[in-house]
């Protein structure tokens, strides 16, 4: 029992360890790598382990079967770094050891790892490397041939199935590795682009109400300026705290975009300039600052909801209260607020007559304006509808699913 505890408890250690190892350079991995080949390819229980072809009288090892055995297994440090010239160096070392008749060793192994490597990491060229082997191969075979080796056309052909399956296995790693690489690419991509579509978005929602608020309330000061010069400082106050609203706002989407990860919604800070369903009383102030009459009113208990839902139904609000600033100032309007178990309901609803605020569609990276409006409450698997009312005026109703958070 405690062996077996023992050996649970080591295994973040190895896997910590193999995590290291992998983030070593290649060169050196490839280094550790031939060393191995080499120190095998010298163990006499091992001999047995290789290729063979060509069946010839066996001569006893010397010096120069020695260095063929090195130049077998050393190029393998170098496999991923140029691949086409460790096979070639590791392939004229196995023919040359072939034909002179020596005995086999664990370092013949090494040809197949050297064609598994032009198959994995071979990025230019790729199929010359195998059609030079192929050629020195049939080259190999006649030789031997006429050394008087009694291997027969089909013994020949056999063995070149397991040189041919190490370069197609490498080959088809190289391949999937390749379409891996080009899915992370396309996900970063889409990733990017969506994030350029919220920015857009969000971007669009601070500063097209807070500007047009301010160009509002500018007008009207300046209209009061000389027919009731004491209500001018009044309109003058309310541009002034419409700019702070929306500097307060893009200090906060630029906190959220300088952010990574859970970041962003764990700064109490950012948190407390969020713009959320508690603040669409003081939206609505700000827009009765305007000049634009605004009923605002709560059904059903407000409970906190998640970040996304928060946002979204504020952006419904605020881009509802901007169309009817800009499409019909001056007109009465109402803010409805209905807070269900399963879902928020946000209505609001300008008299009439007024011209419908202009919509255009939502392109690849979304839209602006109730086309992106609409795309961001559909992420959320809510509806929104806008629309003309039968009776006059314009209606703005959005229906998103929550969830309240625990406290």
């Amino acid at each position: 029992m405690m062996s077996r505890q023992a050996a649970w408890s080591s295994l973040p250690l190895l896997r910590t360890s193999l995590d290291r190892w992998q983030e070593r350079d290649a060169l050196l991995k490839d280094g550790v790598l031939a060393l191995a080949f080499t120190l095998l390819a010298f163990v006499p229980t091992l001999s047995q382990i290789g290729a063979q072809i060509g069946d010839l009288p066996e001569r006893p090892a010397n010096l120069l079967s020695v260095g063929l055995v090195l130049a077998q297994t050393v190029p393998l440090a170098v496999r991923r770094r140029w691949p086409a010239t460790c096979l070639a160096v590791i392939a004229g070392a196995f023919a040359a050891h072939q034909a002179l008749g020596f005995a086999t060793t664990f370092a013949s192994m090494g040809l197949f790892l050297a064609l598994y490597s032009v198959g994995a990491h071979q990025v230019r060229f790729r199929h010359g490397p195998v059609v030079v082997a192929s050629a020195g191969y049939a080259v190999l075979a006649i030789v031997l041939n006429c050394l008087g080796s009694p291997t027969s056309l089909p013994d020949y052909l056999a063995f070149s199935l397991a040189p041919a399956t190490a370069w197609l296995v490498g080959s088809t790693v190289r391949t999937r590795r390749t379409e891996e690489a080009k899915r992370r690419r396309l996900a970063a991509e889409v990733a990017t682009a969506a994030e350029r579509a919220r920015i857009a978005r969000e971007l669009h929602d601070v500063v097209t109400h807070h500007v047009t608020a301010m160009v509002v309330q500018a007008d009207a000061a300046q209209f009061v300026l000389t027919s009731a010069p004491e209500r001018a400082g009044e309109g003058l106050t309310a541009v002034s705290d419409t700019g702070r609203r929306a500097l307060t706002e893009l200090r906060y989407l630029l906190g959220v975009l300088e952010a990574t990860g859970e970041a962003a919604s764990a700064n109490p800070t950012d948190v407390g300039r969020a713009p959320a369903l508690g603040r669409v009383a003081d939206l609505v102030e700000q827009t009765r600052r305007s000049g634009q009459p605004v009923e605002f009113g709560e059904q059903g208990e407000r409970r906190p909801q998640g970040v996304d839902v928060e946002l979204a139904a504020y952006r419904v609000v605020q881009e509802a209260l901007t169309n009817a600033l800009k499409y019909a100032t001056g007109r009465p309007t109402r803010v409805l607020l209905r807070h269900g178990d399963e879902h928020v309901e946000i209505v609001v609803t300008t008299d009439g007559p007024t011209a419908a605020p202009v919509t255009r569609k939502s392109g690849p990276a979304g839209g602006r304006g109730l086309a992106g409006l609409r795309a961001r409450v559909r992420m959320l698997n809510g509806e929104l509808e806008a629309g003309l009312r039968p009776g006059g005026g314009f209606e703005v109703r959005a229906t998103i699913p929550s969830k309240p958070l625990q406290e």
